[in-house]
C-alpha cells in the first residue's frame, strides 16, 4: 500500500476558545449584511440554507430538514429531529457527487429506531457503567439501555428530541443553530441543562459547536454520531484510516472503560500509520468483530488538533477530524446486520464507520479520565471540524 496518498493536512492548528470566538463574533453579523447592500443582493449569495418539511412526530411537532450549501459541491442535510445529519454529498475524484453518510430519507424510518445514525447523542454520549455514577457524594441512577449500562443518553436521549431551529445565513457560511432544554431529571440526569447545537458548512468544512451551561452540577459527553462510507455503497473494510493517538482506553466485555491508558505500540489498535480498516480485525477480535474503542488524541485538550483521517482510495474522498475533545471513538458498524434499508440499500455489517469526538467512556466513574462535571456558571464549549476532499 502506498502510504503517500494518505499525507496528513498542513494546516495550523487554532486553539479551540480561539475558534469559538471567532465563530462568534461572525455568527452576530450573519443577518445584517455588509453596509451598502440591498435586499435583492442579500438574496444572490452564494451560501444559503434549504428548508422543507420533513415529518411529523407522534407528539404532533414538526420535523424540518435543512440542507446547508455554499458555491462548492458540498451539501449537508440536517433535520431539528435529534439534530441528525441525514446527507452529506460530496464529490469524487471524477467529480461525481453522492452520499456518504448513513441514513433515511424519511422521518418514519428514524421514529422507528436506528443505531443513532447522524444523530447529536447526549446527554451523556457513549457508556456509563451500571448506569449510574456519584457527583458530590449523591449517588444518581441512569437509565439501563445496554445490558446493564447507559448509552448514549438513555432511552430518550437528545438524539429523539425535537430541537428549536434557527437559521443563519452569511456571506462565507452557511449555518443552522439549534438549541434544547433538558430538564432537572431528565433520564436520570440532575440539573436543567441549556444546549445549543450549531452546524456550519465553510467551503469544504463542516463545523460543528457544542455549548452548554446547568443550574445544578451535571456530567456531559455531547457528540454527532455520523456513519460515514466514503464510496456511498459496500463496506468501509478496504478504507484507510490514520488515527493521531500513542493510547487508547482498553475496555471489558460489556466494552466499558476499564480504566488504564494503553499504548497503541504493537497493537491491532496502532494507526499512526495508515492502515486498512479490516486488515486487523482477527487480531481486534470482539463479538463481533470489530473497532469500538477510544482513542486518547495527542495533543493538548481544548486545543484543535488533528484527530484522524479516512480515505476511500477507489473514490479518492476522504474526511479529516480536528476537534477539542480529549477523545475520538472510532467503530465500524459491527452490530449492522442489514435489517435496516434505505432505499434499495441495506445496511450490512460493516456498511459505516464512525468517529465520534468525545470525553472518555464512563468518565463519571473513571477519576483518571479527564473531568466530564459541569457546574452552574461554568460554560461548555466544544467543536469539532470535519473536511471533505479528494487525494488525487
Amino acid at each position: 500500500m502506498d502510504k503517500r496518498i494518505f499525507e496528513l493536512s498542513k494546516v495550523p492548528l487554532i486553539s479551540g476558545l480561539a475558534l469559538i470566538v471567532a465563530l462568534i463574533l461572525i455568527m452576530t453579523g450573519c443577518n445584517s449584511g455588509k453596509k451598502g447592500e440591498t435586499a435583492g443582493e442579500q438574496k444572490n449569495l452564494k451560501c444559503k440554507v434549504e428548508k422543507s418539511l420533513f415529518g411529523i412526530t407522534p407528539e404532533g411537532d414538526s420535523a424540518m430538514l435543512y440542507t446547508l450549501r455554499n458555491e462548492t459541491d458540498i451539501s449537508v442535510t440536517i433535520t431539528n429531529y435529534g439534530g441528525i445529519i441525514t446527507d452529506i454529498h460530496t464529490p469524487d475524484r471524477d467529480g461525481k457527487t453522492t452520499n456518504i453518510a448513513l441514513g433515511f430519507d424519511n422521518l418514519e424510518q428514524y421514529l422507528e429506531g436506528h443505531p443513532y445514525f447522524g444523530a447529536i447523542v447526549g446527554r451523556y454520549g457513549n457508556r456509563i457503567a451500571k448506569a449510574q455514577f456519584s457527583l458530590d457524594d449523591e449517588i444518581y441512577q441512569l437509565a439501563v439501555n445496554n445490558g446493564n449500562n447507559t448509552l448514549h443518553g438513555g432511552l430518550k436521549g437528545f438524539d429523539k428530541m425535537i430541537w428549536t431551529p434557527e437559521v443563519i445565513d452569511c456571506v462565507e457560511r452557511s449555518a443552522l443553530k439549534l438549541t434544547y432544554t433538558s430538564p432537572d431529571g431528565e433520564e436520570g440526569y440532575p440539573g436543567n441543562l441549556m444546549v445549543t447545537v450549531t452546524y456550519e458548512l465553510l467551503m469544504d468544512q463542516l463545523f460543528i459547536t457544542y455549548e452548554a451551561e446547568t443550574d445544578k452540577a451535571t456530567v456531559l459527553n455531547l457528540t454527532n454520531h455520523t456513519y460515514f462510507n466514503l464510496a456511498g455503497e459496500g463496506t468501509i473494510l478496504d478504507h484507510i484510516l490514520y488515527v493521531n493517538a500513542s493510547r487508547y482506553t482498553p475496555v471489558n466485555d460489556e466494552l466499558i472503560p476499564t480504566g488504564e491508558l494503553s499504548y497503541v505500540e504493537g497493537t491491532p489498535f496502532d494507526f499512526r500509520k495508515p492502515y486498512m480498516i479490516g486488515e486487523r480485525f482477527d487480531e481486534v477480535g470482539g463479538n463481533p468483530l470489530g473497532y469500538d474503542h477510544n482513542y486518547v488524541i495527542d495533543g493538548s485538550e481544548g486545543e484543535t488538533r488533528l484527530a484522524a483521517k479516512v480515505l476511500d482510495p477507489k473514490t479518492g474522498r476522504f474526511v479529516e477530524v480536528r476537534t477539542t475533545e480529549p477523545g475520538v471513538q472510532f467503530y465500524t458498524g459491527n452490530f449492522l446486520d442489514g435489517t435496516l434499508i434505505s432505499g434499495s440499500t441495506a445496511y450490512e455489517q460493516h456498511s459505516g464507520m464512525c468517529l465520534e469526538t468525545q470525553h472518555f467512556p464512563d468518565s463519571p466513574n473513571q477519576p483518571g479520565f479527564p473531568t466530564t462535571v459541569l457546574r452552574p456558571g461554568e460554560k461548555f464549549a466544544s467543536q469539532t471540524i470535519f473536511k471533505f476532499g479528494v487525494e488525487e
